[in-house]
């Protein structure tokens, strides 16, 4: 009798393939991949074949360019002047140059916090506040500088504020005969000090010619007829009022004095003019003469 034949028998167990794929597929995010990321990347493929071939990307940007300039140019939206109050003349002309805005321009378009940094830029100008108005005014409400002194420098003269701030140039002395003169390198970071100084002044305001720094370090207060007030380096507020009391007291500053030296505020020192130094020469040569 011939043996039977039979199949042999299949392996139950799953490839080592299927058994990844399997393994793969039970992933939430591989399963998420191929339910949605695979249709969507489809249908972006399709839209983008369609887009590219009925040029519907153009259409597109030519519709929300057309609704932009309707929206932009619109007559509620449009400036068709600038406004600066309550600022010089000249100041105001200044700033319209440095707005550089176009009328009639958009409101919707204008960048006014760029157009308040080009008007803070000035020198004139401390703070600068920038906006539309619905009337279609721009208004440009500005902080202006107010110089308190004229400051000499290397390079010429300047308009200087409070601070120190430089506000403007001056081609002459006689342009701003209202204001003092202060000269010398590092005076336009002491102007709190010289006006100070020059407050102590009044007593003979009309003979003050200027304020002169010294090394960067000190002051000297410079009188008509050559006169000049030495002050020290530490507190010269104080030195000076003691000069102007020596004033008040006794006519000093109206003596024939070329210098009054206080930087030694202990030990002040008195500069005779030639004439007076000849003229006490001249006394002494007498007395002696009579004592012969």
């Amino acid at each position: 009798m011939l043996p039977v034949r039979t199949a042999p028998r299949r392996d139950p167990a799953p490839s080592r393939l299927r058994y990844r794929l399997t393994r793969l597929w039970l992933r939430p995010g591989v399963r998420r991949a191929v339910n949605f990321g695979l249709p969507m990347l489809a249908g972006v493929l399709a839209a983008w074949t369609a887009m590219a071939q009925y040029d519907v990307r153009g259409h597109l940007a030519g519709w929300v360019a057309a609704g932009r300039e309707a929206i932009v140019e619109r007559p509620q939206f449009t400036i068709t002047e600038i406004s600066v109050p309550d600022v010089s003349r000249d100041l105001a002309e200044q700033i319209r140059v440095a707005a550089f805005v176009r009328l009639p321009a958009s409101s919707l378009e204008l960048d006014v916090n760029a157009v308040r940094d080009r008007i803070e830029s000035l020198d004139a100008v401390e703070r600068a506040r920038v906006r539309a108005l619905a009337s279609g005014v721009l208004e440009i409400r500005a902080i202006e500088r107010v110089p308190v002194v004229v400051w000499r420098s290397d390079a010429g003269l300047e308009l200087l504020d409070q601070n120190g701030v430089r506000v403007a140039e001056v081609d002459s002395r006689i342009r701003r005969p209202d204001l003092p003169l202060v000269a010398g390198a590092g005076a336009e970071d002491h102007v709190p000090e010289a006006l100070a100084l020059l407050a102590e002044t009044r007593p003979v305001a009309g003979r003050v010619r200027g304020l002169v720094r010294v090394g960067e370090r000190r002051w000297d207060l410079v009188l008509d007829r050559g006169q000049a007030v030495k002050l020290p380096e530490a507190d010269p507020v104080l030195a000076l009022r003691r000069v102007m009391a020596l004033d008040g007291a006794e006519n000093l500053l109206a003596r024939d004095l070329s210098v009054v030296d206080m930087r030694d505020p202990t030990r002040p020192m008195l500069r005779l003019t030639g004439h007076a130094i000849a003229e006490l020469e001249r006394l002494r040569a007498g007395d002696k003469g009579e004592d012969a």
